[in-house]
Order: structure tokens, then C-alpha cells, then sequence
């Protein structure tokens, strides 16, 4: 649409351009007696050319206007969308979140049972060596 708008306007300003011309030229060479009928006809030829031309300029503002609402109209979609799933997102995000700090309390009780265990086992490891010891001083006292 925008080639055509380019192109008729050229065209349309060459063509208002020399019809002016021509209404001028022919003017000039009409006789003193008309030059009041031609003046007025001349302002009559010229306000024809000026209000077409101002028709075409409204009717293709029209036609961009209606181009640009309706890629506003896309556009205003495609964003309601956007902030639905961005919504979506934050609230998965909350979620994830709440769920990694599950899994950090959990973490910290099982580290804490890890140690606990450790040292149970330090404490088994220390007894089973003083049973072996014991044994052994009765083994070889028999």
C-alpha cells in the first residue's frame, strides 16, 4: 500500500502541477472580458485539485491509521500474553523456591545426622579398639 501511496503521489503532483500549468497558460491567452470568468474559474479548477488531493491524503491517513490500530491490536495481544506467562513464570519461580528451601532444611538434618553417626561410629571404632586390647592382654595372660 505504501508503494502505491508513493507512486500515485509522484504522479498526482505532476499531473495537479501541469493541469495548473495548463489552466494558467490557457487563461493567459484568453481576452481581457473573460479574465474575471476565467479567474474564478481558475480559483474553482484549483480548489477541485486542492480537495481531491486533500481527499487522497485523508484516505490513505485512513488506511495507515487503520494499519497501525490493528498491529496495535496484535501487539496489545502478544503483550497480554507475555505478562500471563510472566505471571506463570513468578509463580513457578516462588514455588522453586519454596521448594529449594525444603530441600536446604532437609540437607542440614541430614548433614546433622551424618555427623551424629560419625561420631557414633568414632565412639564404636574407640570401644571395639579397647575390647581388642582387652582380649588380647586375656589371650595372652591364658
Amino acid at each position: 500500500m505504501a508503494a502505491w501511496g508513493d507512486t500515485s503521489e509522484e504522479e498526482e503532483d505532476s499531473q495537479d502541477g501541469e493541469k495548473a500549468v495548463a489552466l494558467v497558460a490557457r487563461k493567459e491567452s484568453d481576452s481581457d472580458c473573460d479574465s474575471i470568468e476565467s479567474l474564478s474559474q481558475l480559483k474553482e479548477e484549483v480548489h477541485n485539485l486542492i480537495k481531491s488531493k486533500l481527499e487522497k491524503l485523508v484516505f490513505t491517513l485512513m488506511e495507515e491509521c487503520e494499519i497501525v490500530n490493528s498491529e496495535n491490536c496484535m501487539l496489545k495481544t502478544t503483550c497480554s500474553g507475555l505478562e500471563k506467562d510472566v505471571k506463570r513464570l513468578e509463580r513457578k519461580k516462588q514455588e522453586l523456591g519454596h521448594m529449594n528451601e525444603v530441600l536446604t532444611c532437609e540437607k542440614l538434618k541430614s548433614d546433622e545426622k551424618v555427623l551424629v553417626l560419625c561420631n557414633e561410629l568414632d565412639t564404636l571404632k574407640e570401644v571395639m579398639n579397647k575390647r581388642e586390647e582387652v582380649f588380647n592382654t586375656d589371650l595372652s595372660k591364658l
